[in-house]
């Protein structure tokens, strides 16, 4: 099975728990800095950002922005029946993409972002 084919069913069986946010105590806070979407995972937040015209991802560890000049990610957008998915690069202190996208409140997104040899898959549900 194509890696692209599996998370996209990992996405269609994930429950909408499954996409919100970790609600806990421990030092600092989950709110957006560029206006986009909060997600933690592993204690590190990740933002997303998602414009018709553009897709930013920020990641933060603790709170403090993380060097993602090394760092990539792939995202599937699923928008009721159609889905896309888009290739981020490093761009400044972000992973970008700039185009044309589906980016209607309650689209999901799936993300497989990696950073320094590692991947975590993120889940974003967007307002």
């Amino acid at each position: 099975m194509k890696l692209a084919s599996f998370i996209a069913a990992l996405v269609f069986s994930a429950t909408g728990a499954a996409f919100a946010a970790d609600k806990h105590e421990h030092g600092h806070a989950h709110q957006p800095l560029h206006g986009g979407v909060v997600v933690e995972v592993k204690d590190m937040d990740y933002e997303l950002v998602a414009k018709a015209d553009g897709l930013q991802l920020y990641v933060r560890d603790h709170g403090k922005p993380v060097d993602v000049s090394q760092a990539s990610a792939k995202l599937i957008l699923l928008a009721g029946t159609d889905k896309q998915e888009v290739a981020l690069s490093p761009a400044g202190d972000k992973l970008e993409a700039k185009g044309s996208f589906k980016v209607a409140a309650k689209t999901k997104v799936m993300a497989l972002v990696t950073l320094a040899g590692k991947s975590s898959t993120v889940r974003f549900v967007l307002k």
